[in-house]
């Protein structure tokens, strides 16, 4: 894949994130794409996207995405990010990084490697405690 082509994709899907829009995301999926995220009960197909989008939007109305850095090699593109959302009150803050493989200039696979443990704890109310204490 070209600079520019991996430039286009990348943009395209840091546009897609800001404007929450799943349309735009099924555009950037190969028919047979599957995206693995910790945040999912099972791989998710590409033809998924729209709807997943739609429920993103309507169970966390106030995430907002931000695009931090990329890198890519071939048809392999990293992504890194930063994500915000206001729990109960409380503000937190996660980033994580999404590695595509792309097939056509479409996504044939993304796989999302983030800490989810402060959007776990949040769920039943408690923060998590670091695993070692440094004074």
């Amino acid at each position: 894949m070209t600079e520019a082509g991996v430039q286009e994709f990348v943009t395209k899907f840091a546009a897609a994130w800001a404007a929450r829009d799943g349309e735009a995301f099924v555009a950037l999926w190969h028919p047979d794409g599957m995206l693995h995220s910790p945040l999912y009960a099972r791989p998710v197909a590409g033809r998924e996207l729209g709807r997943l989008t739609e429920l993103v939007r309507d169970s966390a109305p106030d995430h907002v995405w931000q695009l931090l850095d990329w890198t890519a090699r071939g048809d392999v593109i990293v992504i890194e990010w930063q994500a915000t959302r206001v729990v109960d009150g409380r503000r937190f803050d996660w980033r994580g990084v999404d590695r595509f493989r792309l097939r056509e200039g479409r996504i044939a696979e993304e796989r999302v490697y983030m800490d989810t443990a402060a959007m776990r704890a949040a769920r039943n109310l408690r923060w998590p405690e670091p695993i070692i204490a440094l004074d």
